[in-house]
């Protein structure tokens, strides 16, 4: 699905990600991990068009889309969540996921304020369709409420929902279980295998060790930007400069 291949990105003097290579395979659920500032965040902003790198290569389904912008990658099937939630909050829940939808809308000025039967047949469909992701990822009970109402927890769910509704064959997680107790943890976990046994390639940016060795048939670990280590969780727990990485050499 996606396959990277000596990726760097400098900000001046900081080189935050350097030379990183590694392969997603469709289907997966695959992980990056590191300590804080290992460049995790980085990354997937140059995957998803945010950072255009300094050099390397981005290849989605066999396509160079090094430097495209999100707009372009959307269309192409990549969709993402953010580490500090991205949510309208003086919009009803729903319309937020409809939000996620809107480049396979008419986006014909003339036709949308003419309200033609088209328009507002597509409108129908996508707000049926944002029904249907939103009981997909269990914040049915939120169909008729605002944004502003839910809970953080149903919020990230709403996230996810609204970056589904772009269809997309990858999607890209920026730390979804932050911020989230124990059972929103376990909520999390059982949607985001959900969501890969659909189809859909799943790459996450987690601090949560339990919930990335649960879920993850492939990890990365990153540190001061270089790739430190690859492989299943088992191969990734036993390592000991992954250990020495996060605990200190001495521990």
């Amino acid at each position: 699905m996606l396959t990277i291949q000596n990726l760097s990105k400098s900000f001046g003097g900081v080189h935050a990600v350097q030379d990183v290579s590694f392969t997603i395979k469709e289907g997966a659920i695959h992980s990056v991990i590191g300590p804080n500032g290992a460049g995790k965040t980085t990354l997937f902003n140059l995957i998803t068009g945010v950072y255009t790198p300094t050099r390397g290569e981005i290849m989605l389904r066999g396509e160079n889309v090094s430097g495209l912008s999100p707009d372009i990658l959307a269309r192409r099937g990549m969709s993402r969540t953010f580490q500090n939630l991205q949510i309208c909050l003086n919009m009803t829940a729903i319309e937020n996921v409809m939000v996620g939808a809107h480049l396979r809308l008419n986006q014909n000025l003339f036709a949308s304020m003419l309200r033609l039967p088209s328009v507002r047949k597509a409108d129908a469909e996508c707000r049926d369709e944002a029904a249907r992701l939103m009981e997909f990822v269990g914040v049915g009970q939120y169909l008729a409420a605002e944004a502003s109402q839910m809970p953080y927890g149903a919020l990230k769910r709403l996230e996810i929902a609204r970056a589904l509704a772009a269809r997309p064959r990858v999607l890209l997680l920026d730390e979804p279980a932050a911020g989230l107790n124990h059972t929103e943890t376990g909520e999390i976990e059982a949607l985001i295998r959900k969501v890969a046994q659909s189809g859909v390639t799943v790459v996450l940016v987690e601090h949560d060790m339990k919930l990335v060795m649960n879920l993850s048939d492939h990890i990365l670990v990153l540190d001061y930007g270089r790739k430190l280590a690859e492989g299943t969780a088992a191969e990734v727990r036993a390592n000991p400069d992954v250990v020495a990485a996060y605990l200190g050499a001495a521990a």
